[in-house]
């Protein structure tokens, strides 16, 4: 496996998208603002949020990279539940942001050595990317988005570079840990192990040229993806 641009990469989902591919013999960089637990991972500090600097970042990772990358994996994301009226302006804008301008801006940074190396692009979405919820504007709004930029992406980049979709459920990270109690999982909720999800993420980019993994769902085997 080549080089991998990995957005978020330093926890939760990124950080297990990391670890797989270290295991399978590529070099992950870190685009995060946090550095990643482990010294063996080269680590690029960005606010995501910024989305220039997100593109000054991703040239960076492949500048790192000697010029070839073959894939990226956008997994930054975070939310601040709440309804449309009390979340503040600057916290909802933030969200749309990192979760779906970034992760455009990251592709279109790196769109030029992955068309060089044929190489593979997989979006993070959510399943509250296809269905909805209260409290979630945001969230739903970017997630939604991720949705549907990568399915006209991989309908523009068709036989240049591979682009898959990835809509998981809810994941045992630090994801919810901030949030108020009303707003986390119960005590009982079934989430996925983020490990199985970055598997999957690595099964898509490393399918051979001339075959892609166009949309997968991964979820705990009681949620309910769809609304």
């Amino acid at each position: 496996m080549d080089a991998v641009i990995v957005t978020g990469g330093s926890s939760g989902l990124g950080a297990a998208v990391t670890d797989r591919v270290i295991k399978a013999g590529g070099t992950p960089f870190v685009i995060d603002r946090q550095q990643p637990g482990r010294d063996d991972v080269p680590w690029i500090e960005c606010d995501l949020a910024d989305t220039r600097g997100a593109e000054q970042a991703t040239r960076k990772a492949i500048e790192m990279a000697g010029g070839r990358v073959g894939g990226v994996v956008t997994a930054a994301g975070f939310d601040v539940p709440g309804t449309l009226e009390d979340v503040p302006g600057e916290v909802w804008d933030r969200i749309v942001a990192v979760d779906l301008l970034a992760t455009a801006a990251v592709i279109r940074a790196a769109l030029p050595a992955l068309k060089e190396s044929h190489g593979g692009v997989v979006t993070v979405a959510s399943t509250l990317g296809i269905k909805a919820v209260s409290d979630a504007t945001a969230y739903c709004a970017a997630k939604f988005g991720v949705v549907g930029f990568t399915r006209a992406l991989a309908a523009e980049l068709a036989g240049q570079v591979g682009v898959t979709l990835i809509i998981p459920g809810g994941m045992r990270t630090s994801f919810f840990d901030e949030r108020e109690d009303r707003y986390k999982p119960g005590p009982d909720a079934k989430l996925n192990d983020p490990g199985h999800v970055a598997d999957a993420i690595l099964f898509a980019l490393r399918q051979p040229a001339g075959c892609a993994v166009r949309e997968m769902i991964i979820a705990g085997e009681t949620e309910t993806s769809y609304p």
